[in-house]
């Protein structure tokens, strides 16, 4: 995958003002409909955006301190993800055909009844990755590097963690909004 940097920062806000657009309209919803579940098994929808915002609760901080203590100003105008980042952009997408990951048990809130404040948290969270998004433009997305939540030693590229954190917010979002059909 090769874009250019300024394209793939654009991409991933208008993803993230998407999924706004989406956790707003859910916000409309009774909070029965909203913690309703198929089975035991299944998340809520407020369960599945409640898993994004125990991942955001790791990365927002991670991208925030990487961006700021970044020394890498934008280089080359191109951005090409890593091997690594890639292989973990693909196993969090939202597909069709999903494969079902194991979630980690700090990340899984299911069995948890939660209110409209989930959805709220979210929100703030999309609204701190369009700033962050924005400072992002101003470091290299190759070389300034972020832990991620399966080892703090394991870096990613900054553009490769920004892929994974969106795509697996698009992943959830589209369970959530399954989940209250």
């Amino acid at each position: 995958m090769k874009i250019k940097s300024t394209d793939l920062l654009d991409d991933l806000a208008a993803r993230t003002k998407e999924l706004v657009r989406e956790v707003e309209a859910l916000k409309k919803l009774p909070i029965e409909t909203l913690n309703k579940k198929a089975n035991a098994n299944s998340w809520s929808a407020l369960e599945a955006i409640e898993h994004l915002n125990l991942y955001s609760d790791f990365y927002m901080p991670e991208i925030a301190a990487r961006i700021s203590a970044s020394t890498f100003r934008p280089g080359s105008p191109d951005y090409k993800g890593g091997i690594l980042g890639n292989y973990f952009v693909s196993s969090v997408a939202d597909k069709p055909k999903l494969n079902k990951m194991k979630t980690f048990a700090d990340k899984n809130p299911n069995g948890s009844a939660m209110g409209m404040e989930v959805l709220d948290k979210f929100l703030d969270y999309q609204k701190e990755t369009l700033e962050l998004l924005n400072k992002s433009r101003e470091v290299d997305l190759r070389k300034t590097r972020t832990a991620i939540t399966i080892s703090k030693t394991l870096k990613l590229r900054l553009g490769d963690t920004w892929r994974v954190v969106i795509y697996h917010n698009q992943r959830h979002v589209s369970q959530a909004k399954r989940a209250v059909k």
